[in-house]
């Protein structure tokens, strides 16, 4: 069966083929409800065909796209091993038009994504999670990380919290919530790439976003890329934790995304609905 051993897949949103917008959009991670999974193969207008994904794998083996509203579930498996980092199992989806050094890290804009669990397919909180990254372009550092589980090197109270923090070289965490079963938990982050600030909405459902945090200082210099998946950190590693510490045997883990879209807000602009 095509889906009986694969290292990863991602379960993605569909949308309708008509979205009301009131931003302008900088890039769109909505995926079409006519879209096939082969169509992550080849270059196209959403997410990169090539990064991030076990090696030797194609997008239309690691995806499953879910009917319109119920999420992208992002799976990871014994296999998910990206460019020889055997301490990590990932996998995550980049916007096409986010090359790096392009406007979508620039100027004033407004990421937005829903995460929800995989009841089906829980996490192991005992590990670190990474689900929605900004890595800068020099890949010295994330400027903007949600995470959840056991944060490694920190005294986690609750590992199931989704916890936003700013930019790892700092360590500010900028907002945690509850990752509660069966809801969305929507994100909406301001980031202004001139005044070095970030600003968080949220809300849980279907409810509108509001605003949970003031506009926080927050390195966010440096560009870089939008990561949206699982990457999960291993426990026990010492020094390159890309390439030691302890994985188990048996990972079939995921988490549902949705609702991925960035928007200009020079003008102030944030859409609110979820």
């Amino acid at each position: 069966m095509l889906f009986s051993r694969l290292p990863l897949v991602i379960c993605w949103a569909l949308s309708p083929l008509v979205v009301a917008q009131t931003c302008q959009l900088q890039f769109d991670g909505r995926v079409p409800s006519d879209l096939a999974a082969t169509d992550f193969d080849a270059p196209n207008d959403i997410f990169s065909e090539t990064f991030v994904v076990g090696q030797g794998l194609t997008f239309s083996q690691a995806l499953r796209l879910l009917p319109v509203g119920a999420g992208s579930l992002v799976l990871i498996s014994d296999e998910s091993i990206f460019n020889d980092q055997v301490g990590f199992r990932r996998a995550e989806l980049i916007p096409a038009s986010n090359d790096g050094a392009d406007a979508s890290t620039q100027g004033v804009k407004t990421l937005h994504f829903s995460v929800r669990k995989d009841n089906v397919r829980p996490l192991n909180l005992s590990h670190e999670y990474q689900l929605a990254f900004l890595e800068s372009q020099d890949f010295s550092t994330n400027q903007l990380v949600l995470k959840t589980g056991t944060i490694l090197g920190q005294n986690t109270a609750d590992p199931d919290t989704l916890q936003l923090f700013g930019n790892v070289n700092e360590g500010q965490l900028l907002f945690s919530a509850p990752f509660t079963p069966d809801i969305f938990h929507n994100f909406a982050l301001t980031l202004d790439f001139d005044q070095l600030t970030t600003q968080v909405f949220f809300s849980t459902g279907e409810d509108a976003l509001v605003a949970v945090t003031d506009v926080l200082q927050n390195d966010v210099s440096g560009q870089g890329q939008f990561h949206f998946g699982v990457l999960k950190k291993p426990v026990g590693g010492v020094g390159d934790i890309t390439k030691n510490g302890f994985q188990p045997d048996g990972i079939d883990e995921g988490v549902i995304f949705g609702g991925i879209f960035q928007e200009d807000s020079a003008d102030g602009c944030v859409s609110l609905s979820p």
